[in-house]
């Protein structure tokens, strides 16, 4: 079943412009939803907004924006940078892996209330514009670890904008655009579907549920940072 959906993304690359520019959104969706790296991307989000208490729909969509955004600039300067130094492109070498898992046992713990993190008043829950500045810092800093996971889903689509780049630049734009709003979408509706589960279910912030949702999102980014350390082994 994967791999048919692989082949069909594959083959409708080289097809008509809007189905081209579908199969990159495709493939967009496709490197958060079936990559472990990336996955770990989801119970983060949730767990920092979780964190943030009582906030409006729009501020978690920003929030979740903030933070995508945040991960493919980084995803970006990555492949730059290692494509110039002439190596295989988005491969930061252990060193990444290993900035990131840290960056995960801490967030991790802090979101299981093992740990707190606060310097001179300020934590992971500050002021509105320090939180979404919080959250884009964040996806940034897991945007170093997430190189060669998104490349592997990115090989397709570059393969096509390679080819088109000297023919139509523009178009060859789109198709890198469009991987990267499928890329976002699934972190933006999962981080702001938390928000609305949290209406539905009219928490407030010092439900146990909610309390439990933070726990569980912080043991799930330790996993990712288990996961992270284990791809150096």
């Amino acid at each position: 079943m994967i791999e048919d959906i692989f082949n069909f993304l594959s083959n409708a690359l080289t097809g008509k412009p809007y189905i081209a520019l579908f199969a990159s959104f495709g493939w967009g969706v496709m490197s958060i939803l079936l990559s472990p790296c990336h996955l770990s991307s989801i119970p983060l989000i949730i767990g920092y907004i979780n964190s943030q208490g009582k906030i409006s729909i729009g501020r978690t969509f920003y929030i979740s924006l903030l933070f995508a955004v945040g991960i493919l600039i980084t995803i970006g300067l990555i492949g730059v940078i290692t494509t110039s130094a002439g190596r295989i492109m988005g491969d930061v070498g252990s060193l990444g892996n290993y900035i990131v898992a840290i960056v995960f046992f801490i967030i991790g713990l802090y979101l299981m209330d093992i740990i707190k993190i606060q310097g001179k008043g300020k934590s992971l829950k500050p002021t509105k514009r320090n939180g979404l500045v919080s959250a884009f810092v964040l996806g940034l800093i897991f945007g170093i670890g997430l190189g060669p996971c998104t490349f592997a889903f990115m090989a397709p689509v570059l393969g096509v904008v390679f080819k088109l780049s000297s023919l139509n630049i523009f178009f060859s734009m789109m198709l890198l655009l469009a991987f990267a709003i499928g890329h976002c979408t699934v972190i933006v509706i999962s981080g702001t579907l938390t928000k609305k589960v949290q209406e539905y279910l009219n928490w407030s912030e010092n439900s146990k549920i909610l309390l439990y949702t933070k726990r569980i999102c912080g043991f799930l980014v330790l996993l990712g940072g288990v996961y992270f350390i284990y791809l150096n082994l």
